[in-house]
């Protein structure tokens, strides 16, 4: 899989977003990443980002993960709440592992200490 160069390192060249509206999907990755996300960590099938637990952060997500869907279809979005809390999955096949690991990283770098 090829990345574009001047787009972020997860955005790969098959996302069918048109490129103009991409910085802008990338802000709203940003502002769940550093606004609503706990934590960050790696699973076997991707990457996991536990929200803050609030309805307003469940609906923001998964109406994010559905628009994200119809532009990059490799991605998968589970959106759970349970028990308290809010926990939100990314994966993607194997030809797609380098997007997630750069998911992954962008997301950990911009959740607040």
């Amino acid at each position: 899989m090829e990345l574009t160069s001047t787009e972020p390192n997860w955005v790969p060249t098959s996302c069918t977003l048109p490129t103009a509206e991409r910085p802008l999907r990338v802000a709203e990755f940003d502002e769940l990443f550093g606004t609503a996300t706990e934590s960050v960590s790696r699973t076997a099938e991707g990457v996991r980002l536990v929200l803050r637990p609030e309805p307003e952060v469940a609906a923001r997500s998964a109406e994010l993960a559905t628009r994200e869907t119809g532009c990059c279809s490799f991605f998968a979005f589970t959106l759970t709440v349970a028990a308290g809390t809010l926990v939100l999955d990314v994966t993607a096949g194997p030809a797609h592992r380098e997007v997630l690991d750069a998911l992954a990283e962008r997301a950990t770098a911009a959740v607040p200490s």
